[in-house]
């Protein structure tokens, strides 16, 4: 893996942020939806983008999924 966007945080933390990655891919977000921390914190780590007030996921999210 490159760069790991989830370094600063804790393993509890980091382990939530990248499941949280894949409700928005799996689109969960009905079941689990993602609080505004969270999802400001995805979106300043360049991980999600929102269109229309929807969470989507970036090339950089699908990288670091795909690791």
């Amino acid at each position: 893996m490159a760069d790991n966007p989830f370094a600063e945080f804790s393993l509890e933390r980091a382990i939530a942020l990248r499941w949280i990655l894949r409700d928005i891919q799996a689109g969960r977000l009905k079941l689990s939806p993602v609080s505004d921390e969270n999802l400001r914190v995805l979106t300043e780590l360049g991980l999600v983008e929102l269109y229309d007030d929807e969470p989507e996921l970036t090339e950089a999210a699908a990288a670091v999924l795909n690791d």
